[in-house]
């Protein structure tokens, strides 16, 4: 059995399955419920956002995760 954890909770992840039960932002290992809380925070910041970028779309996407990584949730 493989395991990982989330950089962002901590958490482990049992038999993980890439684009379904974790996600790699980055250098990053995200968690299931920590990717949705991230795209919770993502589609809030985007939707106000004219003209959009996506230069600053993957710069937002990896300040959110660094202060999730330090805070320990987003």
């Amino acid at each position: 059995m493989v395991t990982t954890h989330c950089d962002v909770c901590k958490k482990k992840v049992d038999d993980p399955f890439t684009g379904r039960t974790f996600f790699y932002f980055s250098k990053y290992n995200v968690c299931e419920p920590c990717r949705d809380g991230l795209d919770a925070q993502l589609r809030n910041h985007a939707r106000g956002k004219d003209p959009f970028s996506f230069e600053w779309f993957g710069k937002l996407t990896k300040d959110m995760l660094e202060k999730g990584v330090q805070k320990g949730k987003i």
